[in-house]
């Protein structure tokens, strides 16, 4: 059975691209990207594998 860990991060407007690359070079996969505390911020949740 696969374990996971979880992470959140924000998510910057003008930066979203390369903010996902980053975090996806590292094994997170996005999971879900929710409104935060203003329109031009977003809040990232990911998952990885426990190795």
């Amino acid at each position: 059975m696969t374990k996971w860990e979880y992470f959140t991060a924000p998510l910057l407007v003008h930066a979203t691209k390369q903010i996902l690359d980053n975090f996806g070079q590292d094994g997170w996969e996005l999971v879900q990207v929710v409104p935060g505390m203003n329109p031009e911020n977003l809040v990232a949740y990911f998952k990885r594998p426990v190795q």
